[in-house]
This record gives C-alpha cells, structure tokens and sequence, in this order.
C-alpha cells in the first residue's frame, strides 16, 4: 500500500494543505486521480509520495486515464497558493477539468499554414526581431499599428521550434474574432479555452490539449485568462492582448491578475512573454524600465492610404448648452457628423462608459469636483445622509450648496446611460439600424453574438460601453461620438485617471485605423483638460509621467502594494466598529504599513449587509499576504486590486 497527498479540486475544500490518500498501486507525482471527499468523488492531482500517516487514509476511488499534469502546471500551482492566499480546492480547480469527457474531441493537427498573410510592416519586421528570446517584452503598439500580426508571426515561429503559445484576450467576446485569425493561418492546431464554453466542451478541450502535449505536439490556445492554466508541456509564446484591461483581473479568490501569473508561468518554461497594447498600465510600463525589459514601440499604421489629416477630431463643451437645442445629449456638432457619416453609408459609433450608478458632485459651470484632501480622490454623493464620502480613507465632508471655487449654484448630480442615447438615436434617425451594446444586453444580444453583422457594416448606429473599446476592427466605421468624455474621471478611485486615458485612447483608436477617412466628436464637460489633450493627440509619455507623479505623492501603485480588507455586518454601525478594532489591532502589530480606513465600500450596503474596507499599503508584498494568512473570521480581502471601488 502506498500513501499520496492529493490537492482536490473542491471549492468545498478550504484549507491550503493537500490531503493525505491511500491507493494500491504506485502513482506518479501529477497523476490525475478521482477521490473520495465527505459524500461526494472529486477529481485532485498526486503532489507526492509520503510515508505511512497516523490516521486512517481514504483510498483513491479511481487513477483516471489521462496524462500527469506538466511539471510546471504543479510548480505553478505551488507558487499560487503563496503568491494569491486561498483554499487550495478553488486554486485546485484552475488546473483540472470539472469532469472527465465521454467523447473525445475531433481536431487533428494540421501544418502550419503561412498562405495569406500580408508582409510584415518594418515596424512590425523590428517588433518580431526585437520580442525574441524568454521572459517579459512590452509591445507599446498604438492602435492599428498591426500588434495580431507579429503574434500570428511569434506564434508561427514558436510552432517552428516545436513549442506551444497561448494568446489572451481580455473579452470571452472577443475569442471568436481572434481565434478566426489564427485558424486560418494555422488551421485545427488552434484551441479555444474560456469559460463561456459548455462544460462538456471545456472537458473534452482540457483532455486534447494534455494528449498534445503529452504527444510533444504544439498547439495554439486562444481565450481569456483561464486559458493560462491548460495542461501544456513545452509553452514558447504567450500574449497578454490588451494587457490594460481590468478584464484580466480575477474578481473572487483567488484574484490572480493573469499578467502575473503569465509571468511565473514564462519563467517555468523559459517563454517569451508579450504584454501588448496602446495604453499600458502604468505600472507594468514603470516595473519593465526600472528592470530594463525590452519595451517595442509601433506608432505606424499596417495598411493605410490615407493622409494624416483625413483624420478629424471635434471637441464640443458640454457647459455650452446653446450647442444642444435639438437633443439634451447629441450636440449639433455630433449630429451633422452622423448625418454625414450615414449619408455616405458608414457606421457610427456611439460610446458611453456608464459602468457603474454611482452620483457624483460637480460644478456645472467651472468644473470643480469635490476631491478628498488625503487621496485626492474624486468624493462620492451619499443621498440618504446628504454627505460627500471618500471610500479610500474616513474623509467626509457635507455637500456644498454652491460651488467652492466660482460660488456658482449649477452643482450637478446626475448622469445618462446608454439606453437614453439609443433611445434618442431612434427618435433623431427612424430609418437607422440602431445596435447597444452592454452589460445589460441578453445573450442573443451580445456583442460576440452580432459579430458578423456589426463587421460587415448591417448596423447604422452602435451604441454601447466599454465593450465597444477593446480591440474592435470595424472596416465600415466612419465616425466615434463619445457622449461624455468625463464620466470615468467621477469614479473614487486611483485608477480612474489611467483609466480614462486608456477607455478614450482605445475609443478613439477605432477610426483611423487605414480602412478610411474617419471623424471623432467628443463631447466633455473640461475641454481644455491635458487629459483629453494627450488621448486626442496620442501622446501617452506625457500623461504617464504626469500620472506617475500623482501615484509618487500620494503612496499607490507601483511604489506600494495594495491590500483591500472588507467586512459585511447586519448594520453599518457593527461593521464600522469591527473594522476600527481590526485597523487599530493591524496598526499595532506593523510599524511599516500604512492603513487607510476605516471607510464604507463603494457599495456600502448589499443583499441586507453593509460593507466597510480596509486599504493596507505596504512595501513588501509579504507583509501583505501575512495579514491574508491570518485574516479573522468574517473577512474577504483582494491583494493587488486594480481599483478600491
């Protein structure tokens, strides 16, 4: 009799040890194994032989006929529960399927197909030369400079060289078109992974990928950030496509950010690693030129014929209202571009980014916002106390009833959402095939789902949020509307100014993409903001040091890490004093953190619980996960969040 630990892939298994099984045969470390857990069989993997233990063992119910897991998916997994603190039953569960498939899945691999692909720009020719050898690249590639084209080239030569790659998108929307790319460069070598596929298909995707590999045949996985944990054996690629986006951040344990679990990853198979984008974030940007890692630049177009100033960019000042008699959300500057843009039977895009319901305090007629005097964070409006809060720190402060700085009374609370500007679309253009797109949308109304019709220039007007920003190539388009250009500015939150570049950078990076000439009219309430001047103008080294300056004064990323600690209780008076008593006990204990809070959450109450946070600051990541490792009873806690919403 032989005695394994086995880590189960369980979220009913909370705790970070494996456990301890018997089994009557001798089994190798990944062995893929089904196992008894209270009244249920749960598939786990072997992390090691162990000697006798003192208790009496379970019997592994069955040795599935499968391939180990890679030595560097268990390295990986190791490293996870150190780095991102959670059970190792929901950690388990990244790296195994939910279930062994009965069918296994057709897809023969092909050679690699090269027919078809247009010539390398000498932008894209130095960006393939320069993203060569292991480790951590950044492609700064603005859009429309052909970023998927030196992929398909990396992946091309890594298949070459008998190695895997893995290529993300931020979006389960946006595998469809990417995955089309490269099925038709490589044919059924292709492999789409995310969790938007049935179960069953996401089994039998699971099983093919580990028989590739066990075969030693390279495939190319395409999908979102889950895709980083498929059973591969020899990875030389992987592509963090739109590496800005929040997207690839996970939201509930154990919040992994998959740009750094991409990074171990490499590391574990000596792999290239390419973060690509035209708006990286800060940090990732800092961290590459404090260590040296190769940063490529690609600021020409693929494929364009036309002249610079084909490209027209309008800025309407929403103060202005003399600009609005036909509609209280279309200027007339933004509906005759529409009128001409239809006329000549293009699409027009409409965006605006509501993604959230949060009011905000502001000055209609100078554009004061009320800001935190700690954070420098834009402060929340809280109807039912009439207060202004700052959900980083305890600032809080009543709402002025004119306008500190210009004494006017036009202090505004209120904003619009996309289903009022479709609304008005419709009554403005009747005869116009109007398409929104955001969360709020059925499954039949997606945006992955009308694809096709969206490309091929079927839709008139498409209206939506952020959904519209992320990677879209639309060959019809002739004219971007952004509704307000300010509205992402209002959220609390650190983030917020990087963010806004990055959601008006990519808007506006949807036209002018070479297919033809194209007009942008933004519509913003500070339209002399450097900001806005820096989107417009493409000029991304001056609002990172400009927003480097700002993380430099006030203590975030990347000079800390962050820690966002949140208690729920029946009142919010408990929940207050719950976290006081933890923040005072914290404070004690470490001298060389720095604790913000306590404060309400940015949803302070939900399902009949009010939640108030903790943000700890701290130099040393391990500091961090210290707290993690004996956090009380009653606590949820996101390290490295993307944002203290």
């Amino acid at each position: 009799m032989w005695y394994v630990e086995v880590f189960v892939a369980s979220a009913a298994y909370h705790k970070a040890a494996p456990l301890t099984y018997s089994t009557g045969q001798k089994l190798a470390a990944g062995s893929i194994v089904a196992v008894p857990l209270r009244q249920k069989t749960v598939l786990g993997f072997v992390a090691a032989v162990v000697p006798r233990p003192e208790f009496a063992a379970k019997e592994i119910g069955e040795v599935m006929d499968l391939p180990p897991l890679p030595a560097a998916l268990r390295k990986l997994h190791s490293w996870l529960l150190t780095y991102y603190p959670a059970p190792s039953g929901i950690i388990t569960q990244l790296f195994l399927p939910s279930g062994i498939a009965k069918k296994a899945l057709e897809q023969p691999t092909t050679n690699v197909l090269t027919k078809g692909l247009p010539a390398l720009t000498p932008d894209q020719e130095q960006a393939v030369q320069s993203l060569a050898g292991p480790g951590l690249h950044i492609l700064h590639g603005e859009t429309g400079s052909g970023k998927t084209r030196v992929y398909l080239e990396l992946a091309r030569k890594a298949l070459e060289a008998g190695r895997s790659s893995i290529i993300l998108t931020p979006e389960i929307g946006l595998t469809s078109q990417l995955a089309a790319t490269f099925q038709a460069t490589f044919g059924s070598r292709v492999l789409i992974v995310h969790s938007g596929l049935t179960e069953s298909v996401r089994n039998q995707s699971w099983q093919w990928a580990a028989k590739q590999a066990e075969l030693n045949e390279p495939v190319i996985i395409i999908g979102a950030r889950s895709g980083l944990f498929s059973p591969l054996s020899n990875v030389g690629l992987i592509v963090i496509d739109e590496s800005h986006e929040t997207a690839y951040k996970q939201d509930q344990a154990p919040y992994y950010h998959a740009a750094t679990v991409a990074a171990k990853l490499a590391a574990l198979h000596q792999a290239t690693l390419v973060l690509g984008s035209a708006t990286p974030l800060i940090s990732d940007y800092f961290i590459a030129e404090a260590k040296g890692r190769q940063i490529v630049r690609m600021t020409q177009l693929a494929a364009s014929n036309l002249p610079q100033e084909s490209q027209e960019s309008i800025v309407v000042d929403l103060k202005d209202r003399s600009q609005f008699s036909k509609s209280s959300y279309l200027s007339e500057a933004l509906l005759k571009a529409m009128r001409q843009t239809l006329a000549k039977h293009e699409q027009v895009l409409l965006f605006l980014n509501r993604r959230g319901t949060a009011r905000v305090i502001f000055c209609q007629n100078c554009t004061w916002q009320a800001t935190c005097p700690r954070c420098d964070l834009p402060l929340v409006y809280h109807g039912d106390h009439h207060t202004m809060r700052c959900h980083s720190c305890s600032y809080r402060d009543k709402v002025p009833t004119s306008c500190p700085q210009c004494q006017s009374a036009d202090i505004i609370f209120k904003s619009i959402g996309t289903k009022a500007i479709t609304d008005e679309v419709k009554r403005l253009f009747p005869e116009s095939k109007v398409m929104r797109f955001d969360t709020d949308n059925r499954k039949d109304e997606r945006l992955e789902a009308n694809y096709h019709t969206v490309h091929s220039g079927d839709v008139d007007v498409i209206v939506g949020t952020q959904t519209l920003a992320k990677g879209l190539d639309l060959p019809k388009l002739g004219l971007v509307g952004i509704i307000i250009a300010d509205t992402g500015l209002y959220f609390p939150d650190f983030s917020a100014q990087e963010r806004t570049f990055q959601l008006l950078s990519q808007v506006l990076g949807r036209v002018g993409r070479g297919h033809r000439a194209g007009t942008t009219v933004i519509q913003t309430y500070s339209p002399d903001s450097p900001l806005l001047q820096s989107a417009i103008t493409k000029n991304w080294s001056t609002f990172y040091n400009t927003e480097l300056d700002e993380r430099r004064r006030f203590l975030f990323p990347p000079f800390c890490y962050l820690l966002k600690l949140t208690c729920k209780r029946a009142t919010s008076e408990s929940a207050q004093k719950t976290a006081q008593h933890f923040a005072d006990q914290l404070r004690s204990q470490n001298n060389n953190i720095t604790i913000e809070g306590p404060a309400p959450a940015f949803h302070e109450k939900s399902e009949n619980k009010f939640a108030w946070q903790l943000i700890v600051k701290a130099k040393r990541r391990e500091q961090l996960t210290a707290i993690i490792n004996h956090l009380p009873s009653g606590w949820s806690y996101d390290i490295d969040p993307m944002n203290l919403l």
